[in-house]
Parts: structure tokens; C-alpha cells; sequence
């Protein structure tokens, strides 16, 4: 051995016999050391993300159908059991007033409070309070309690009832035992089984077992651009939460410092990001604080680590509490300790009564945070949650305060004291958005409490279809009409993928169905001007299809925009010399830019599309340091897109020639509109060699090594595909002679897929719901 001994290598062979292999001193070891691949390549594109929650982490298996078995229990017991339970105390973690009500309605609140505009990602659609990092995070601190308070009834109905559906009923019937009249409740989360680790929450790293208080914890310098007050001041996209690890907003103020006119700065903005008006902030800001009480009775440095953090023994229970009993009088949660109403589980007007009636003097929690109490020392107090006969001032957070400092908000508040019903109503059909809004079209709701209210906004509604759908002789018609048009395989391919591609799983919005690619503001968006002349070609089609027909049958444009799509992947499928049908789904219906709302569907415009080759001209500011590929890799993870899935979809569109502007860029092909593996090949060519044509590397020339020609040019959403190994290996599968017939049959199954992301009219409750064949 080079420059070793053989006596000392003896001596290392015997100190390690019978050592554990995973020594804490190597890079990727087993003790607490990073990650090998994301220590020694922190750049490295994680195409694996793709691959997160998927069948091989689901115990039930492809075939279990949620709808079916939530269907089957009967929600009248299921809520009895519930509003039971929350009547009661148990001594491990005693309720507080003898009501877990308030408890579970924060647990719910803030399983759907991670929901965010930008990018859908978030809310209590999956349950995901239950994994890392959310488990953990300050703001969740005992809520694992909460949940473990719940496993008896999640033990006792089993997998008809996901964690997720389970946390925002158990928050539903909360507010009901405590007067609150719910608007309704939809179940149909899927649970995932698995942490997140694709979701980017915020670029700062904290160690959350050695901090003081919440305010030098939640570090917010590098989230936010500007200062408090600025007209510049904003929220790094697509982050909502003002700090890392919390929910909303630090409760102390902006930055711990008790300012309510900053905290009213931030609160608009984050709840602006999780899609909230100014009326629905106030109306859950306040509904919410009519129940319960915050705990703040020790510091947060004599507080045990969280959950991920915690030892074996604790058994997935964090935040240990070594102060007395550990619990009921002696919690610790955010630091800042009280009630705000005389009457914590009744719900009531006094929140906002009291607020506005009393002047309020800044003091310390007994855990040092920051909060509020009435200057007047004859103000009501509200009873302890534990001590019989114990009698404590009212307490606000700054937070608090912000509502009545804050012009506008302090409007809202004026309305709902003066109209009790309004306020009830508001704060009702608040919570409803806020534990519904990330679970998309109400296709997906089941149950008997589903509202039936229409024209919920927020919804992305749809109007019911009036007309029978079309056969398929009527198809075979369609489509002839479609090519008598004229239009090209590429127009047509590329308007079909762009109505589709807005669809987003995150949150369950966008999609072909609707036909807003017509509408505004999809219409409008610079990637989508190529869709202009083939949407009103289309509508010719429409309305001389529709034209005076007495059999009932009509087609929608969403239909039509789709159905191009098909005829265009046959036809290029037919030129590559394989004949194949695309399969077609009819039932998509035209919806109305009234049931449109413009400035929610303004956040699914995108900044990047590497399927388009699209960068927007902001892209520089607006993306701050992230490559196209990256979010190349985040849109295909949002179109639940598996790594090979994503290659053939992209290497299929550049053969159809589908880039938004049609330009040649990453068209590695003399036959555009044939679906060949050109793309793949001239990739992966060893006689060819790739030159960056700028400084910052965005675009690229494919020059023959022997001649020095100039072949093709090509932009980094292109070249990513052979640069990344895992890519890399997934397009050698394709680009030899066995693999052209095969790169044919799983594009067409990817382009249905695409199509048939937001068909829940017809799509079922299934995980792992099988591509179309």
C-alpha cells in the first residue's frame, strides 16, 4: 500500500475490529453527520424528489379506494365520538377549562395555515403535521400532543380516516361544542407517508433546542427584502410565514418588538400569501382568539428539543417541559401566557368587545414574551384553565393590538362588533377556505356536510354541464374538423399542453377543464400568446359543431383544446411511423370569467417552464439565485411528474417542436412534428460537444467536434437532461435502436396523464391511480 507501512496498516485493521462501521467522524456517517450527496455536491439537481411518497412508502397499497371506505362511516357517530372526547381531561395531558376544544382548533388552524398562494404547496390536505420539518417547528410546539390525544378514534375507524380529514373535523367540532355553526365539512385527504423534503420553507437553518425566545429563533433577515414600512417591503416568493418555524407571524411582533403597526405590515402580507382579504384575516384572527388561552409559564431555554429532536424514549413526543408538572398550568407553547376573553370555550363577541373597549399597556410574560393587558385595572379576568376559583387579567399579543391600530383593519373590526350574525358568518366561511382551500375542486369533497353553496370563488367553480357528452363517432368527426383547420401538429400540441400544464397537485387548481386558457388572465400571459389564433380556430369548430344539433350532444372548448392535443401526438406518432390513438376523455366544460378570480389565477402564471422553454423577463429578480432547471424540476414535481415521465414529456414536446415562442431552442431535430427520439440522440451524441454562448451560462451552441458546425442551440432546461446522471441514464433507455417504439407508448401515457391531471369528475380517491393505457 502507497505510503503505508504493513505494520501500520496492521494496527488500523485491529483498532477496528469490532468498531461499528458508521463512525460519527465520516462524511455521510450514521451519527448526525450530513448527508454524503448533499455535503459533498450541494448543487446537485434532486431529481429524487420525484420520486417522494410514492408506492413503496404507502402500506395500502394502489388499490385502496379512500372515497369508498370514508363513505362507508357514519359522520353523525364519528362527530359524537369526537365532541366526547373533547369534553374530558386525561392526566398525561389534562385539558384546559376541562374543554380540549381550543386545542384542537389550533392543532387544525395550523395544519391548514402552512398553505401558501405562490405555489399551492402546504395545508392540511395530507396531514403532513405529522412529519418533519412541520412537526417541529416552534410555532407547532404540543400539538403533537393534540394529535396523540387523538389516536383512539383514529384507531378505532382506521384507514377510512385519514390523519388530515380527522385533524380538521376534530378543529370543526371544536367550534361546534363551543357554539361556533360551522358552514360545512368536506372530507377526502389523502394522507402521505412520508416527510416532505421537495417544499422550500425559507433559506434560513436554525438549531431549535438552543434558543432563548421565539423572536432570536425565528430569524426573518433573510426572507424579506426591504424594511418594515418600505415600499418595497415584501415576502421572498413562494414563502408565506414571516418567520422560519412558524406558522403566520411572530405573535411578539415583526421582529420581537412589540410594534403593532409593524405586525399589522406582516400579517397583510402573510395572510395576503395564504390567499386571505383583509376580511377573512380579521374574522379568523378573531374568531380564533375567542377561544382558549396561550401558554407562556416557562422559558423556552428550559424547553426539550421537538419532536424530531426528541429522544427514543419520548416516543415521537416533543418539547418536554421539566417546570412542575410539566403540563396543564405549567405549559409552554409560544411564550406569551393568557386568555382573551373572560369566557374561553364559548364562542362570543368579547375578543373584539375588549380590545376596543380597554386601552392596552405593554408588559412580560413569566416566560418573558412580550404581551398585553388592559390598562384599567377594573377590566373583566377570565378564569384560570386549572386553578378552581383563580381569577387572571386578560391578555392580547401584538398581534392583537395590530387589528385595532391598523386603519383598515380596524374597519373590518368596527363592522363586526356592530353585527354579531356578520361576524359569525364571516369567521364561519373563513375557517371553511382556510381548511378546504388546498383540496381543490369539490369533486374531491365527500360527505354529507359538503356545503352546496356555488360560486364560491376560491373554489375555481365550474358551471354543471347542461348537454350529453360526444361518442365516438362524433369524436372521429371532431377531429376531422380539427385538421381541416389547417392548424399545425405544433400549435396544436403546444396549446393543449398549455391548458393543462397549469394544473398544480399541491394545492389541486389549475388544468385543462374550465377552458380559462381563453379567459384572462391565462390568455394574456406572455408564454401563452402562440394559443391566441388556435383557441379562436377552435371556437370556429365549436360553433359549427354545436350548431343547431337535435341530439343533445355538444363539445366544449376545453374538450376541443384537448382533443387538438390528441389529434396532433397521432399525427406525429403516425410520421414517426407508429400508429397509435391517444386516448380522449370527454366531459371538460367552458366555465366563465365571472367564476374566475383573476388575481388568484395570476399566482399560477409561470416563471419559469423548461416543457416551453420559457424563462419571463423578470426571471432574474424574481427567482434570486434559483436555475431554470431547478424550477424546470419543481414544475414537473407540482405535475406529479416521475423522473421518467418528465424525460419523455419534454423530450416528446421538443419533437413537436412546443417551445412558447417557436424558436429552435433544444429542437434537436430536422423533422418537427414527428414524435422520433431526436432530442435524445443528438443529446447524447458523442460527436458532438455543447459551448455556452454568455457569460451566466443560459444558453448553448452544439457544435460537430470535427468540423467545428454550429448544429443546434439549446437552453439549460435542454441540456440538464444529459448533465444530471440520473437524467442522463433514463434518456440512454430511450435513445437506442430498442427504444424509439417504447419512447412512443409512454409519451402518449404521460400526455394523457397530463391531460387527466384535474379530471377529479371522473378520477377517483385512489393514491397511485394508474396511468391510462
Amino acid at each position: 500500500m502507497d505510503n503505508l507501512s504493513n505494520d501500520k496498516t496492521n494496527t488500523e485493521t485491529h483498532r477496528m475490529e469490532g468498531k461499528c462501521p458508521f463512525g460519527g467522524d465520516r462524511i455521510g456517517g450514521a451519527q448526525g453527520s450530513p448527508p454524503t450527496l448533499e455535503a459533498w455536491y450541494p448543487h446537485r439537481l434532486r431529481v429524487e424528489v420525484l420520486h417522494q411518497n410514492g408506492l413503496a412508502a404507502d402500506p395500502l397499497g394502489p388499490d385502496f379506494d379512500y372515497a369508498a371506505e370514508f363513505n362507508k362511516i357514519d359522520l353523525a357517530e364519528l362527530k359524537r365520538d369526537i365532541k366526547a372526547f373533547l369534553t374530558t381531561s386525561v392526566a398525561w395531558w389534562p385539558s384546559d377549562y376541562g374543554n380540549y376544544g381550543p386545542q384542537m382548533v389550533r392543532m387544525a388552524w395550523h395544519a391548514a395555515g402552512t398553505y401558501r398562494i405562490a405555489d399551492g404547496r402546504g395545508g392540511a390536505g395530507t396531514g403532513m403535521q405529522r412529519f418533519a420539518p412541520i412537526s417541529s417547528w416552534w410555532d407547532n410546539g404540543n400539538t403533537d400532543k393534540s394529535r396523540r390525544l387523538l389516536q383512539p378514534i383514529k384507531h378505532k375507524y382506521g384507514n377510512a380516516l385519514s390523519w388530515a380529514d380527522l385533524m380538521v373535523l376534530t378543529g370543526n367540532c371544536a367550534l361546534e361544542i363551543m357554539g361556533l355553526p360551522t358552514y360545512g365539512f368536506g372530507g377526502g385527504r389523502l394522507d402521505a407517508w412520508e416527510a416532505d423534503n421537495a417544499t422550500y420553507w425559507g433559506p434560513e437553518v436554525l438549531d431549535m433546542e438552543k434558543t432563548d425566545d421565539v423572536s432570536k429563533m425565528t430569524a426573518r433577515d433573510k426572507r424579506w427584502r426591504g424594511q418594515n414600512g418600505d415600499p418595497d417591503y415584501d415576502l421572498e416568493n413562494p414563502l408565506a410565514a414571516s418567520h422560519q418555524a412558524l406558522i403566520y407571524v411572530n405573535p411578539e411582533g415583526s421582529n420581537g418588538d412589540g410594534d403593532p403597526m409593524g405586525s399589522a405590515r406582516d400579517i397583510r402580507i402573510t395572510f395576503t400569501r395564504m390567499a386571505m382579504n383583509d376580511e377573512e384575516t380579521v374574522a379568523l384572527i378573531a374568531g380564533g382568539h375567542a377561544f382558549g388561552k396561550s401558554h407562556g409559564m416557562t422559558p423556552s431555554r428550559d424547553i426539550g428539543p421537538p419532536p424530531e429532536m426528541a429522544p427514543m424514549e419520548a416516543m415521537g413526543l416533543g418539547w418536554h417541559n421539566p417546570r412542575g408538572t410539566g403540563h396543564g398550568k405549567d405549559t409552554m407553547t409560544n411564550g406569551i401566557e393568557g386568555s382573551w376573553t373572560p369566557d374561553p370555550t364559548r364562542w362570543d363577541n368579547s375578543y373584539l368587545e375588549n380590545l376596543f373597549r380597554f386601552e392596552w399597556k405593554q408588559t412580560k410574560s413569566p416566560a418573558g414574551s412580550i404581551q398585553w393587558t388592559p390598562e384599567d385595572p377594573d377590566a373583566p379576568k377570565t378564569p384560570d384553565a386549572h386553578v378552581a376559583g383563580q381569577m387572571n387579567p386578560l391578555m392580547m399579543m401584538t398581534t392583537d393590538i395590530a387589528l385595532k391600530v391598523d386603519p383598515e383593519y380596524r374597519k373590518v373590526c368596527e363592522k363586526f362588533l356592530a353585527d354579531f350574525d356578520a361576524f359569525t358568518q364571516a369567521f364561519s366561511k373563513a375557517w371553511y377556505k382556510l381548511t378546504h382551500r388546498d383540496m381543490g375542486p369539490r369533486h374531491r369533497y365527500l360527505g354529507p356536510e359538503v356545503t352546496i353553496e356555488d360560486g364560491l370563488l376560491w373554489q375555481d367553480p365550474l358551471p354543471e354541464r347542461d348537454y350529453d357528452l360526444v361518442g365516438e363517432a362524433e369524436i372521429a368527426d371532431l377531429k376531422a374538423r380539427i385538421r381541416d383547420t389547417g392548424l399545425s401538429v405544433s400549435d396544436l400540441a403546444f396549446t393543449a399542453f398549455s391548458a393543462a400544464s397549469t394544473y398544480r397537485d399541491s394545492d389541486k387548481r389549475g388544468g385543462a377543464n374550465g377552458g380559462r386558457l381563453a379567459l384572462e388572465p391565462q390568455r394574456s400571459w406572455a408564454v401563452n400568446r402562440r394559443t391566441l389564433p388556435v383557441v379562436e380556430a377552435l371556437r370556429g369548430v365549436m360553433a359549427a359543431f354545436n350548431e343547431g344539433r337535435g341530439d343533445g350532444k355538444r363539445v366544449s372548448l376545453a374538450d376541443l383544446i384537448v382533443l387538438g392535443g390528441c389529434v396532433a401526438v397521432e399525427q406525429a406518432a403516425g410520421e414517426a411511423g407508429g400508429e397509435l390513438r391517444v386516448p380522449f376523455t370527454p366531459g371538460r366544460v367552458d366555465t366563465t370569467q365571472d367564476l374566475t378570480d383573476i388575481e388568484m389565477f395570476t399566482w399560477l402564471k409561470p416563471v419559469a417552464d423548461g416543457f416551453r422553454n420559457y424563462v419571463d423577463e423578470g426571471f432574474g429578480e424574481i427567482a434570486r439565485g434559483v436555475s431554470p432547471e431547478e424550477m424546470f424540476l419543481d414544475k414537473a414535481n407540482l405535475m406529479k411528474l416521475t423522473a421518467p415521465e418528465w424525460t419523455v414529456l419534454t423530450a416528446g414536446l421538443r419533437a413537436l417542436g412546443a417551445n412558447h415562442d417557436g424558436s429552435q431552442t433544444g429542437i434537436f431535430t430536422d423533422r418537427i412534428g414527428t414524435l422520433s427520439t431526436d432530442f435524445l440522440q443528438n443529446l447524447l451524441s458523442t460527436e458532438l460537444e455543447w459551448h455556452k454562448l454568455d457569460d451566466a451560462a443560459l444558453t448553448f451552441a452544439l457544435v460537430d467536434r470535427e468540423t467545428g458546425e454550429r448544429r443546434f442551440t439549446a437552453s439549460r432546461n435542454d441540456l440538464v437532461f444529459g448533465s444530471n446522471a440520473q437524467l442522463r441514464s433514463i434518456c440512454d433507455a430511450y435513445a437506442g435502436r430498442d427504444g424509439e417504439e417504447r419512447f412512443r407508448h409512454d409519451f402518449v401515457r404521460v400526455w394523457d396523464k397530463v391531460m387527466m391531471l384535474d379530471r377529479y369528475d371522473v378520477k377517483g380517491h385512489r393514491r397511485h391511480a394508474p396511468m391510462a393505457a
